[in-house]
């Protein structure tokens, strides 16, 4: 009998040597007349210790990482088919601690199923929120998503339900539902995990969406650096046709939805949905102005409903399992459980999915295990490139929208990157103006010119020309960006900016002998 061994294919243990891994447990085998099935699966998240593979034994899955190909002889020599004794022996993956106290909705397959079997999605429970919602009527399914408090998870935090609705009332010929995969915020991987290794959520939830709001085609929008999420979201979508769950008569309903993938071209302001929905009918990616909103007109002129991929992915398990079961999990008005990335100077950064209000301290210290470099943790900034940087007296703050807002914070897309007492404030503020001044679409003057002279009115505090005067400049610089600027691109620069000049004031004065100079 063949014994199974896992070895992830996502793009992280991929970077790490997962093919390598893989080829020699294949030879290994191969030399000892050992039967072995090798499965590649997407990745768990514990990212410190990817190659992880994993055997399957009598008594369950038993892990071992970070395997090398140079571990993988003595692995087999040990015993690993029958999970044996060795140093990277890590035991079932489910009681590793990091993963053991995760609250695993959305992520609960991503790491165990083939991501391209429609047959082991579904022996893993996938595809029951869809016939949940084939027994609903539209309304029916917009309101499970809107009971359950589900909030958009690409940042914005907006109402899924009340978007779904409006989209579902809209009268037209064609409807459209985009799910927007262009992960471009630093520190962020969460749609990228889920896409190579368990896509079939992400094309379920799309398909219910579909369903409830009346659209009939579909299309996943995907950030062009993403090539093996590219391959395995085509070869998943071509078995889901097959086995009927996507197509002309999903699962014998009667009902149509056609999906197709779209590389992005690679700009960051193409994850606002209005410049994608540029992008994505072959224009340039500017945004537009608002009203009309997309949910009214939006691709091609049509209906659209444009949601996140953790947001489509969450939908699965709210039909299945019920809107009251979802909301159960979270606190106030952030009910549900947020995909936390996280990254930067941290001893195990890695995927961390649970329940809105966990601190970040609780993040950074009891999952991440405190900084890499062993010095103290000076700034975590939440939120991607347009996020605040938090000092150490806020890192108690609940991971939450409101409690975020409340301390001129924002949850964004989840991913938190920590810097420690080495981090130069001014330089990060510097940053957050340059990367808005080169990724900027170039619609409205406050974005295109505002961050170009930000980053020039920075050069003179950094190199201590006038900073007072300067960072007052800055702050005015700010004002405008925050009120003027079309959308969240130039609207929340200013937030990492005045984050670091408010938290961190001693890395803005007194940088050089230039202090006092005339400008």
């Amino acid at each position: 009998m063949s014994i199974t061994i896992t070895v992830p294919r996502d793009a992280v243990a991929l970077g790490l040597g997962a093919n390598r891994v893989a080829r020699a447990l294949f030879a290994g085998a191969e030399r000892r007349g050992l039967d072995v099935t090798i499965v590649r699966t997407g990745s768990r998240g514990m990212l410190w210790l990817e190659p992880m593979i994993e055997v399957a034994t009598p008594e369950g899955r038993i892990a071992y990482g970070p395997v090398t190909p140079a571990d993988v002889d003595g692995l087999l020599d040990a015993g690993l088919l029958e999970g044996g004794a060795h140093p990277l022996r890590l035991g079932p993956p489910e009681e590793i601690p990091y993963l053991a106290r995760q609250h695993r909705l959305t992520f609960q397959r991503c790491g165990v199923v083939d991501p391209v079997s429609v047959a082991d999605y579904r022996a893993h429970g996938g595809y029951r929120g869809l016939e949940a919602a084939l027994k609903l009527d539209a309304a029916g399914i917009v309101a499970e998503v809107r009971e359950s408090g589900l909030r958009g998870r690409g940042g914005a935090g907006f109402p899924a339900g009340i978007k779904w609705n409006t989209v579902m009332l809209a009268q037209a010929e064609q409807k459209y539902v985009v799910c927007n995969a262009d992960e471009g915020d630093s520190g962020t991987f969460a749609d990228r995990m889920m896409m190579e290794g368990d896509p079939f959520n992400l094309i379920e939830g799309m398909t219910i969406a579909g369903i409830a709001t009346g659209a009939t085609r579909g299309y996943i929008y995907l950030r062009s650096e993403y090539p093996q999420a590219f391959a395995t979201l085509k070869e998943a979508i071509a078995n889901g046709v097959k086995a009927g769950v996507l197509g002309p008569d999903v699962m014998g309903s009667g009902k149509a939805f056609h999906l197709e993938v779209r590389l992005g071209a690679g700009a960051y302001i193409c994850g606002e949905e209005t410049s994608l929905l540029e992008s994505l009918e072959g224009r340039r990616g500017i945004v537009r102005a608002k009203p009309p909103i997309p949910a009214l007109k939006g691709f091609l002129g049509q209906p659209t409903l444009v949601n996140n991929v953790m947001t489509f992915t969450a939908v699965p398990y709210i039909l299945e399992h019920g809107a009251k079961a979802y909301a159960e999990y979270g606190m106030g008005r952030s009910l549900g459980t947020l995909a936390i990335q996280l990254a930067g100077n941290i001893k195990r950064g890695g995927l961390i999915e649970y329940a809105f209000g966990i601190t970040l301290r609780e993040i950074i210290e009891d999952f991440g295990g405190g900084t890499q470099s062993g010095r103290p943790v000076r700034a975590v900034q939440v939120g991607g490139p347009l996020g605040a940087y938090f000092p150490d007296h806020l890192l108690d703050t609940p991971l939450d929208y409101e409690a975020m807002a409340a301390n001129k914070g924002l949850v964004g897309h989840g991913g938190i990157v920590v810097f420690d007492d080495t981090v130069d404030m001014a330089k990060q503020a510097r940053f957050a103006f340059e990367f808005c001044a080169v990724e900027s679409c170039g619609k409205c003057t406050p974005c295109r010119i505002g961050a170009t002279r930000g980053v020039e009115t920075m050069d003179k505090v950094i190199a201590g020309i006038r900073p007072t005067e300067n960072l007052a400049v800055v702050a005015d610089l700010c004002d405008v960006m925050t009120d003027g600027s079309l959308c969240a691109m130039g609207g929340l620069t200013p937030m990492p900016v005045m984050s670091a000049i408010t938290h961190f004031p001693e890395d803005f004065q007194q940088r050089g002998p230039m202090s006092v100079a005339a400008e």
